[in-house]
């Protein structure tokens, strides 16, 4: 998931008349969404609280929170490559547990009241809302988080990854209301019965639904994300791609949900029988395919950022680092001990994430999904790591020292078709100075012969050079750490060169 830095600080001249309305503005958008948010909290905290009474609510509370931790810790653990912002993970959670889960109560009741009332089959009704009317609200307004994310933070929504975390933490948060109400009403019953132990109804609740299968929400809601996913891999030229694959995984979500609802009706065994023949194979795979995502997006680091490195922007250890978690948690560890604590490790952490979203910005340039604001975005992404290198790199470089195994320089630059860097080169492992001369190939984006600044059309055929900047990429003449500032242009320039 995208990291996004603030744009470059340049603002229109007075008499523009670029002034947003008020209704446009970022406070009043936030303020809204977090009005919505808590009313909605609210309201579901007071339905669900009249439903299991005061002690039940406070035992489902108790009780629902267990799998929360584990469950959230597992998608932040695979966001770690390219970690997104905190807010598009608070935003999902507080969706899935207030604004879903109001929706989903208030239209399953009012839905199997109908059904109940034109039918006067009151026990048809609820099995008829719980396989068919559940699945499509439920997972509809969970859906509704991923599409928000989707539209309105774009640029950290930029693969099957994020997909797949927004989704799973949407879900999360919906199963730990819904779980609440559940536990909740089950422990009422216990209460009139008398029953307790292993033999009551809360202890069923409980082993059924977080224990056996914490992972049910989450996984039916990330196949909705992963067709969002594969929608934001997808360029402009396919618009129906982008429409109809978040569209299937969205009606696989509710097939599969509609399937595990209804397994109670499918006989004694019909509950394990799905559970063995459908929800742990499903399972597994998702978990693997999600595995073996965030390995692709580690080894497309490793091939992407080369480029950067005949540049001059980064060092020559930085790619093998930056693709690999070992490497990039030695590096902030060393420099949380040796550099100066928690603001230096955080630095690292920034450093490391900036660089990560460079690498995948190039590889959809390279493959022609890159959009229109391409070429600011990775002047932001550089100045962002400019202004880190000074903790970063000496972090980064101990890392590779340090973790092991560490190719030869030469044997990992060969793999890239780069020349070979013989033992104790400057540009070896460690050192400071990239192996080959600063203009060497140039062009990060399409391996062009021409270097960056005087290229007629760097992607998607524009005609406007990479910032307008008479100097060519990487092709200047100043040693690492001593970059030229040319004259300020407009308030808040940033010398992106090195």
């Amino acid at each position: 998931m995208a990291i996004s830095p603030p744009y470059p600080s340049y603002s229109p001249g007075p008499g523009s008349g670029t002034h947003p309305h008020w209704w446009q503005r970022r406070w009043v958008r936030y303020g809204a969404l977090i009005t919505l948010l808590a009313l909605s909290g609210l309201v579901i905290l007071a339905l669900v609280r009249r439903q299991t009474g005061t002690t039940g609510f406070l035992v489902g509370l108790g009780l629902a929170v267990l799998p929360v931790p584990w469950l959230l810790a597992a998608f932040r653990w695979l966001d770690r490559v390219e970690p997104g912002p905190w807010r598009n993970l608070v935003f999902a959670f507080a969706w899935g547990a207030c604004a879903a889960a109001l929706i989903a109560i208030v239209a399953n009741s009012f839905a199997t009241k109908w059904i109940a009332t034109s039918t006067a089959d009151p026990a048809g009704a609820d099995t008829l809302g719980a396989t068919l009317i559940a699945p499509v609200v439920e997972e509809s307004a969970k859906a509704a988080a991923v599409l928000l994310v989707f539209l309105f933070r774009r640029r950290d929504f930029t693969g099957i990854v994020d997909g797949v975390v927004i989704a799973g933490v949407t879900a999360t948060g919906f199963a730990f209301t819904e779980n609440i109400l559940y536990l909740g009403t089950a422990f009422g019953t216990d209460q009139l019965s008398g029953g307790h132990g292993i033999a009551s109804v809360t202890a069923a609740t409980f082993f059924v639904r977080v224990v056996m299968s914490p992972f049910a929400h989450p996984l039916f809601t990330v196949l909705t994300g992963i067709g969002f996913g594969v929608a934001a891999l997808s360029t402009e030229r396919q618009p129906a791609r982008r429409v109809l694959v978040p569209l299937g995984g969205l009606l696989l979500a509710m097939s599969m949900h509609a399937l595990w609802n209804g397994s109670a009706t499918f006989g004694q065994f019909g509950f394990l029988a799905v559970y063995a023949a459908f929800m742990v194979p499903a399972f597994g795979l998702l978990t693997w395919l999600a595995v073996w995502t965030r390995q692709r997006e580690l080894r497309t680091v490793r091939e992407e950022l080369p480029a950067y490195v005949f540049a001059g922007w980064l060092g020559p250890a930085e790619p093998f680092v930056l693709g690999s978690m070992r490497a990039r948690r030695a590096a902030r560890d060393h420099a949380r001990r040796h550099l100066g604590g928690r603001p230096a490790a955080r630095a690292v952490a920034q450093y490391e994430a900036y660089a990560t979203s460079l690498a995948f910005l190039r590889h959809r340039g390279r493959r022609g999904r890159a959009g229109a604001d391409s070429a600011a975005r990775e002047r932001e992404l550089l100045a962002e790591l400019w202004r880190r290198r000074e903790v970063a790199r000496p972090a980064l470089e101990h890392a590779a020292r340090t973790v092991a195994p560490v190719p030869a320089a030469s044997a990992y630059w060969a793999r890239y078709g780069c020349p070979a860097v013989p033992a104790g080169h400057p540009g070896a492992y460690g050192q400071g100075h990239p192996a080959v001369p600063y203009g060497y190939p140039p062009a990060p984006y399409g391996n062009q012969a021409v270097p960056y600044g005087n290229q007629t059309a760097p992607y998607g055929n524009q005609t406007v050079p990479y910032g307008n900047q008479a100097v060519p990429y990487g092709n200047q003449a100043v040693p690492y750490g001593n970059p030229p500032v040319p004259p300020a242009r407009y308030p808040g320039y940033h010398p992106y060169r090195p």
